[in-house]
């Protein structure tokens, strides 16, 4: 399995606490529900989505006549892969050429996540290009430059300050010239200066429509786990900038807490794309939201 080293880590000790509160008891009754709830709104699941999980679960047993503490916990599974099974919008648009816009705050692990996913498209056998959008964060070009050599692929990249929709349009020539199947846009993560900020994503927008309109697009939203609930006010603050069509999730290798990946798939109703579970250049995996709710109680 692909988190089988690593699962528990995802969810602190959510797993640990449900399996506890399961087998504390004889029989699934008001005072486990009660239970289940501050264990999931502790482990940064969100109040709505953690009162559709327990109702839901309320429902089942009674309906399906769960008993077991096998029964209880499989359920749980269930419940929690349904509400973030978001189908084929987990994967990445298949189409070339494809322009991928990178999206998030500053520190989020944004330019990481650039250099491990042209990684894996050039380990596919395509063919990449990196544009280095985010001109007005100290080193930010130099940051992904590093990455792009890490990943065995090219760079276009301007001073620092320079008009980041210039970037954006050298890179889609040069993309273009040399028939490269995937460009992948790091952008400016500034959300304190939202409007300047959805000015750029605007622009940035119409240069692609109107120098490329042929390409595919994906725009991704990379958001730190470790954050917790900031990572849904990010989210809430991005999807109301540029229409996001998944999620990178980063840093679910240490201390943090695997619900914000529940609360995140059912408030916004997005796919998951990617987790990032470590600092190499492998530590990014697709997501698999059966696979990774599995995890919460498998030994």
């Amino acid at each position: 399995m692909v988190f089988e080293k690593k699962k528990k880590s995802f969810f602190g000790r959510m797993s640990e606490r449900i399996a506890d509160a399961i087998l504390a008891r004889p029989s699934i009754d008001e005072e486990f529900m009660d239970e289940l709830e501050e264990i999931l709104i502790t482990s940064d699941v969100g109040m709505d989505t953690t009162i559709k999980i327990v109702e839901r679960l309320r429902n089942d047993i009674k309906k399906i006549g769960i008993a077991s503490p096998e029964g209880v916990k499989n359920q749980i599974k269930n419940i929690i892969a349904e509400i973030m099974d978001k189908g084929e919008a987990h994967k990445l648009c298949a189409q070339i050429p494809l322009i991928i816009l990178m999206v998030g705050v500053n520190g989020g692990g944004k330019t990481t996540s650039i250099g491990k996913i042209a990684h894996q498209f050039k380990n596919q056998g395509k063919t990449v290009l990196l544009a280095a959008a985010d001109t007005f964060r100290a080193a930010a070009g130099e940051q992904l430059e590093i990455w792009g050599e890490r990943a065995g692929v090219n760079v276009i990249r301007h001073q620092e300050g320079a008009d980041p929709s210039a970037v954006i349009f050298d890179a889609i020539q040069s993309a273009k010239a040399k028939d490269i199947d995937v460009l992948i846009c790091d952008t400016a993560g500034r959300l304190q200066t939202k409007k300047n900020l959805m000015a750029e994503l605007e622009k940035m927008s119409k240069v692609i429509t109107r120098e490329y309109p042929e390409a595919a697009r994906e725009t991704l939203l990379v958001l730190d786990a470790t954050t917790g609930k900031n990572a849904v006010s990010q989210a809430r603050e991005f999807g109301g900038i540029t229409e996001i069509t998944g999620i990178v999730l980063t840093k679910l290798d240490g201390s943090a807490k695997g619900g914000i990946v529940i609360t995140i798939s059912d408030e916004f109703n997005l796919p998951v794309k990617f987790i990032g579970v470590g600092e190499k250049v492998d530590d990014l995996k697709a997501f698999d939201p059966i696979e990774f709710a599995g995890g919460i109680f498998d030994e």
